[in-house]
């Protein structure tokens, strides 16, 4: 297979990994030399290390460097039989390339869109063919995390999505199958793992660190949320929560945080910024004097119930509006972000009254739509049914 990458940024060139280990010949494309050359060195970089590790030998390294060229005319992609474009978040921006790119391709060319909060229905419009266009959503570093959501617009034809999904398959991945809807599905049912941790420091509950804490030893998550957004940057990941909001016609549920917003404002921005809910040395390692958290084990109890009973909520509302099945909600969230489990399973566990319960305690306090209870999770309480 020739496939064809527009962008080569950490994740164009992540992606473009994936394809050449696979055994395609892939183009790189962006209208910058000096990004194409350090795409170029990049994987230079990464490939050695592999071969220190001893995940690759030499050999390995020069197929995978030779399935790959870097061009900067949009024109020479012209052959691909599929194009995953990994460019800026700007519906605008993705649907000039997008138009453009069909001039070059052959028709039965897939041409994909690696967004991961823009509707593919909205990117698909501005092709003559929009049935080809589709969503395929990887997860950073690229061929490191093994989810990859395929996201079908309305115009996307069966025969698309089929070999959309076989291809990712075949690349060594995991798929979830995803309807465009804002943020898909990881991006969607993560939303509250960062608003309600946000929620409970402005509401004084506790402080950055406690609340990290209390997700990472209770939880048994690998990074707590301050650790995350800084992680991602908390520009970046505003920005996500600020799309999800508006596109969700301002649902209650996606309320962005003022406090992340002024984060965002003043330039803290977490580790590339060197400050952000903590501060970072030179090498982006946390400056453990700025670190203070509380260890009552009853307070963290609190903190992990009510963030995880909300993200309880938003998988079950996911699954209550088909935005995925079950078993792919849980996949998405445990091989595309690291969750320890599904959540989906985890409510199983913890029992569908307890969720309702909390849900309802939580809402009975505050009186707010962001806390009403999915009503699949109230059917199924009704019914003492579980979801697996």
């Amino acid at each position: 297979m020739r496939v064809g990458i527009i962008g080569s940024g950490t994740m164009g060139s992540g992606i473009a990994q994936v394809a050449a280990t696979a055994g395609c010949t892939v183009k790189i494309y962006d209208t910058k030399q000096e990004a194409l050359d350090k795409s170029k060195a990049s994987l230079e970089k990464v490939l050695a290390r592999l071969i220190v590790k001893g995940r690759i030998d030499a050999t390995e390294k020069l197929r995978i460097q030779g399935n790959i060229s870097y061009v900067n005319n949009l024109k020479d992609l012209g052959d691909s039989n599929l194009t995953i474009e990994a460019i800026v978040e700007n519906l605008a921006i993705k649907q000039k390339v997008f138009s453009e790119l069909e001039t070059y391709v052959a028709d039965d060319c897939i041409i994909a869109s690696n967004t991961s909060s823009l509707s593919i229905a909205s990117i698909a419009a501005s092709l003559q063919k929009p049935e080809r266009c589709v969503g395929i959503h990887f997860f950073n570093p690229a061929p490191l995390m093994k989810l990859v959501e395929v996201i079908p617009a309305i115009q996307t034809s069966q025969e698309v999505l089929e070999k959309a999904t076989q291809t990712i398959s075949d690349w060594k991945k995991v798929v979830a199958v995803a309807k465009d809807t804002p943020g898909f599905i990881v991006n969607r049912v993560a939303r509250p793992f960062y608003g309600e941790a946000l929620r409970i420091y402005e509401e004084g509950v506790a402080d950055f660190a406690t609340i990290d804490n209390a997700m990472k030893t209770v939880g048994k998550f690998r990074m707590g949320p301050f650790e995350l957004m800084d992680f991602i940057g908390n520009d970046v990941n505003y920005t996500v929560t600020e799309t999800v909001f508006t596109a969700f016609y301002f649902d209650p549920r996606y309320k962005p945080s003022l406090t992340q917003k002024r984060f965002s404002e003043a330039g803290y921005l977490g580790r590339k910024s060197g400050k952000g809910y903590y501060n970072y040395d030179e090498n982006g390692r946390v400056i453990s004097s700025t670190v203070e958290k509380s260890h009552n084990s009853e307070l963290a109890q609190t903190i992990f119930d009510r963030v995880l009973v909300m993200l309880i909520n938003e998988a079950a509302d996911a699954l209550f509006l088909n935005i995925a099945s079950a078993e792919d909600i849980d996949s998405a969230m445990t091989k595309g972000v690291n969750y320890p489990k599904g959540l989906l399973a985890w409510a199983d566990e913890k029992g569908i009254a307890w969720c309702v319960d909390k849900l309802d305690a939580m809402y009975n306090e505050y009186h707010e739509d962001r806390y009403r209870c999915s009503p699949l999770l109230r059917k199924m309480n009704r019914e003492g049914k579980f979801f697996f």
